[in-house]
């Protein structure tokens, strides 16, 4: 789409003031809500998400979710729609500057200030957190901060919308930098992935610069993978060893070596912050480094100056004259000092004493150190700084359980200055070692190779059309990479072809039925079975039967009604010439049809005789001829023959 205009309204309620820039996903603009009369950032997708039809049902359904999260530290989303076909969202307009313009800008923050930053963006990642949505792509982009300092997250569920797309390179270049290890390797991610990423937020804040960077995202995924990020304070030495620890904890490669969640990395982080010295002690430390007297406010000296030498000189009490009881041999004579020096020396064992003091009555006290080797390392640290010690983490490879306290210095039970601090050695588990390759090879031998390498094992079941049943697919981790003895490696195990189900096709047209078979990844044979009531092509069975599952790419017999080679003649005797041919025809007879003449008007147009008896099973397309009455009425008949008289009776003589 093109850039919309200026005073553009856009569904009728939102009116454009301006152009806000272009993001990955997105063109953001200013506009006016015309209805609510305030400023709103409105989101309108680029065009090529906006014709990918579920690209942008996701993006409607996050957007939604996203509208439930109102917190202060959170960008509120207030409504979606569409303009001309293309879906855009309307957010809460911050007026500031993105976390990344300020470190382009400033370069590293003060430790304090970026800490405090970060613990907002906790705070928000917490609050979306609990309530089950994700952010998956913290960045300093995505982070504004207001006139107020106050920082506020935006995209908040978005960027699940656009998971399918990072790949394209315009999509994935703004976001490979924070990505987390999973992320970058395509595997679920969780809570985690978002304290990883916001991880290396604060690593930039603290450095002015990502710890992966390089010219293409999937080197720069890579490196979020496999590499460790240079320690910040190498690069900004305000950067406290505890403050440092909280970093590179959060960039642990591993999930589960993170903090637990938002809570555990904002109390890491404040409990690092507390400690973190202020501008004027710094100056300080540095000064006496230096050699050069002790400063404070700003570099005013607590050594007080000397006093002015002409004051001194004026004020200088005058040797008292004594008469002396007897006389005394002249005294050598004393070469004459400089005053100003005298005021230094005095000064500087005016400022040792008090140094003296300072330390003697000030200074630390020493403390008991608790002992928390086999403690866990978070169980220690808080232990530790509840008893007023600072806390620095080393992190070694050991055959004990990850993050459990195998050493510390001072030791336990030993004594120490409140205040100072007690270094850890944590474990990071076993020493890596190198996963076999187990792909293609047989379940149980995969699983004994890798448990006799140190691994552990877990199967996952999973369908393949090319693999056969029982075999490896796929390993994570992948073979050939490094992963630490006891770890998880994850077996993809074939199952053989997907299941599907069969669906009924009985009583369907033999093509309707080979549709719907092959629409379901089957494969479909066909036999015929004469049928005299079925109408040919008819499905009369299926063999599997339909709502079985079975092996995708399998084969569904059909039996399909054909026409009979025989048929039975039906008895037409007494019918219509018209009815006995259709009947006849009908069951694939061949009709012949003959007249006789019928004495009556009954039997005309009445079949009288058939040439085939009824019932009798003969070939299809046999001759039947059939017999019809025909009535002819004789219209002159011949005169009937005169009536013969009856005959005379002759007289009986015998009768007078």
């Amino acid at each position: 789409m093109t850039r919309i205009a200026a005073d553009a309204v856009i569904d009728g309620r939102y009116q454009i003031l301006g152009h806000l820039g272009t993001g990955g996903m997105a063109e953001v603009y200013c506009a006016q809500d015309l209805q609510l009369e305030r400023k709103v950032a409105l989101k309108l997708l680029h065009d090529r998400f906006a014709e990918d039809e579920e690209f942008v049902e996701r993006f409607r359904r996050e957007a939604s979710s996203a509208a439930g999260l109102q917190h202060q530290y959170v960008v509120s989303v207030y409504d979606r729609g569409d303009y001309d076909g293309t879906p855009y969202i309307a957010m809460e307009y911050v007026a500031g500057r993105t976390l990344k313009q300020l470190v382009t800008e400033h370069g590293p923050l003060d430790p304090t200030r970026a800490a405090d930053l970060t613990v907002q963006i906790l705070r928000a990642a917490r609050f979306a957190h609990r309530r089950k949505v994700i952010h998956r792509d913290f960045k300093p982009q995505n982070v504004i901060v207001d006139d107020e300092g106050r920082a506020k997250v935006t995209d908040f569920g978005i960027a699940r919308a656009g998971a399918s797309d990072m790949t394209q390179t315009g999509s994935i270049m703004g976001t490979a930098q924070y990505l987390s290890p999973e992320q970058a390797q395509g595997h679920a991610v969780n809570e985690r992935s978002d304290l990883y990423s916001i991880g290396i937020i604060l690593y930039e804040l603290l450095t002015g610069r990502v710890p992966f960077d390089a010219e293409s995202a999937v080197t720069v995924a890579l490196k979020q993978v496999s590499e460790s990020p240079i320690p910040p304070s190498r690069l900004n030495p305000a950067v406290t060893a505890e403050l440092e620890a909280v970093v590179m904890r959060a960039l642990r490669k591993e999930p589960e070596g993170r903090f637990a969640d938002a809570d555990e990395f904002i109390a890491a982080l404040e409990a690092a912050a507390s400690r973190i010295p202020s501008a004027a002690a710094i100056a300080a430390a540095e000064a006496a480094a230096a050699g050069l007297p002790l400063t404070m406010d700003g570099g005013r000296p607590l050594i007080p100056p000397p006093p002015n030498p002409t004051r001194a000189q004026a004020v200088e009490p005058q040797q008292e004259v004594r008469e002396p009881l007897a006389p005394l041999a002249p005294l050598p004579p004393r070469p004459r000092r400089s005053r100003r020096g005298l005021w230094w020396v005095l000064g500087a064992l005016a400022a040792a004493l008090l140094v003296f003091l300072i330390v003697t009555i000030a200074g630390p006290k020493s403390v008991r150190v608790p002992l928390v080797v086999n403690s866990t390392s978070s169980t220690a640290q808080q232990r530790l700084r509840a008893d007023g010690f600072k806390v620095a983490v080393v992190n070694v490879t050991s055959e004990k359980p990850r993050n459990t306290v195998i050493g510390q210095d001072p030791a336990g039970g030993t004594t120490a200055d409140e205040g100072s601090t007690v270094t850890l050695n944590v474990s990071e588990g076993p020493a890596l070692k190198e996963v076999p390759d187990v792909v293609d090879d047989g379940r149980r031998a995969a699983r004994r190779t890798l448990t006799d390498a140190g691994f552990t094992v877990e199967d996952r079941p999973t369908a393949s059309d090319s693999v056969k049943k029982d075999r490896v697919i796929a390993q994570t981790p992948s073979a050939g990479s490094q992963a630490r003895a006891g770890q998880k490696v994850i077996l993809d195990i074939s199952t053989g072809p997907e299941l599907v189900g069969v669906p009924d096709v009985v009583d369907s047209s033999e093509a309707d039925a080979r549709a719907k078979l092959e629409n379901a990844g089957l494969r479909v044979k066909t036999s015929e079975q004469e049928d005299e009531e079925k109408d040919p092509g008819t499905v009369l069975a299926q063999d599997p039967a339909g709502g079985q599952k079975i092996p995708r790419g399998d084969t569904v017999t059909l039996t399909v009604a054909s026409q009979p080679k025989q048929v039975t003649v039906p008895d037409v005797v007494g019918s219509s010439q018209r009815n006995a041919t259709d009947t006849l025809n009908k069951a694939g007879l061949t009709v012949v049809v003959t007249k006789t003449s019928v004495d009556s008007p009954d039997g005309d147009g009445q079949v009288q005789k058939q040439s085939v008896e009824a019932d009798k099973k003969v070939d299809r397309r046999t001759s039947v001829t059939i017999t019809v009455g025909s009535f002819d009425p004789d219209l002159n008949p011949d005169p009937p023959p005169p009536a013969t008289p009856p005959p005379a009776v002759a007289p009986n003589p015998g009768v007078p």
